[in-house]
């Protein structure tokens, strides 16, 4: 095997180390219809159903961060290219100090 397949091997070992150590179980209740879903798509793609759902609600977090919507306020925090820049009072504020308050508990 030609060494850089090695490479790109243990590269990928690595990485999924890494993502299963921070891995941790939970349980939740979902609605029938998306179980079955969730083992649908586990089968068409040979996944377990906790290796989908782990995948997509990943996916899923990550879109709605991007989504929080910006509210301004009416304080200016700076100002960039002479235009003032208001502080933000919608719910990414709350989200961002909720998040880095779980980072610290569930470290």
């Amino acid at each position: 095997m030609p060494e850089r397949h090695i490479n790109a091997l243990l590269d990928e070992l690595e990485h999924r180390a890494r993502q299963v150590a921070k891995e941790r179980e939970v349980t939740l209740k979902i609605d029938h219809d998306d179980l079955v879903r969730l083992h649908a798509l586990a089968e068409v793609y040979g996944l377990s159903v906790d290796d989908v759902s782990a995948t997509l609600l990943h996916r899923i977090l990550l879109e709605v961060e991007e989504k929080l919507p910006y509210r301004a306020g009416t304080r200016i925090i700076r100002v960039e290219d002479d235009e003032p820049v208001y502080e933000d009072i919608g719910p990414t504020p709350r989200y961002l100090e909720a998040k880095r308050r779980f980072e610290k508990e569930c470290a």
